[in-house]
């Protein structure tokens, strides 16, 4: 079964008199604990891709599967839900709730699930991220670089089957970057999720199974990915 699984997906809107075809028909999948990366020069269609699979907004062609399901065919309301169960989110802009800390970030989602708060995983993620003595801190007492961090353990700690990551070390810098990515590498694996990361930096690809180029709305795999180092120097 695949984790997510596009077919003929495609995503136009008008401009003016224009027609603006921001994803052209794309066919795509990633099984469970697949770890995809996505590259290509900004305004090339990456955020739109992310956003029709996580149901932000719809396909103006196509369908979207998640976990089997026809997500895209959902109503609003149940879409929401299943997005909220399904999904992980972490986006460039933090996103976190201001007047709460960042140990309540992650309280946050027992409190829409009306769930049970499970300490041992709220403490293996802030641990892992580094950022368990910012537990009690809020947001506007971070960097940059740690409110990040801290939206990743938010957007992990519901166990999702799929994880989105749009630009999600953009704030940090080059070692912490490759400790995030490589959490996500190990998460992917170990738990058996689907991760799409969009990035930049193709450093981080090391990390990944495959990598995508996105240009101009067109969705191709790239054949000759090369592994880099993380100590490797550009040349």
């Amino acid at each position: 079964m695949k984790s997510i699984e596009l077919k003929q997906v495609s995503k136009s809107f008008r401009d003016g008199s224009k027609t603006i075809e921001a994803l052209k028909e794309t066919n795509f999948s990633v099984e469970p604990g697949e770890f995809v990366a996505i590259i290509g020069p900004s305004g090339s269609g990456k955020s739109t891709f992310l956003t029709i699979i996580g149901g932000l907004q719809q396909p103006s062609e196509g369908s979207v599967r998640i976990a089997n399901e026809k997500f895209s065919e959902l109503k609003e309301k149940e879409r929401a839900k299943r997005r909220f169960k399904e999904i992980g989110f972490i986006l460039q802009a933090s996103n976190l709730v201001p007047f709460l800390t960042v140990k309540e970030q992650l309280m946050l989602v027992n409190k829409v699930e009306k769930s049970s708060i499970n300490s041992d995983r709220i403490h293996t993620l802030l641990e892992e991220l580094d950022i368990m003595d910012l537990a009690d801190k809020y947001p506007g007492d971070l960097s940059g670089g740690e409110r990040q961090r801290a939206a990743i353990a938010r957007a992990l700690y519901h166990d999702p089957t799929v994880i989105l990551a749009d630009e999600p070390t953009a704030s940090l810098d080059t070692s912490r970057a490759f400790e995030v990515v490589e959490i996500l590498a190990r998460e992917t694996k170990n738990k058996k999720k689907a991760t799409i990361m969009v990035t930049h930096d193709e450093r981080l690809t090391e990390y990944c199974d495959s990598v995508y180029v996105m240009k101009d709305g067109v969705l191709e795999k790239q054949t000759d990915k090369k592994k880099r180092g993380k100590n490797e120097e550009d040349s």
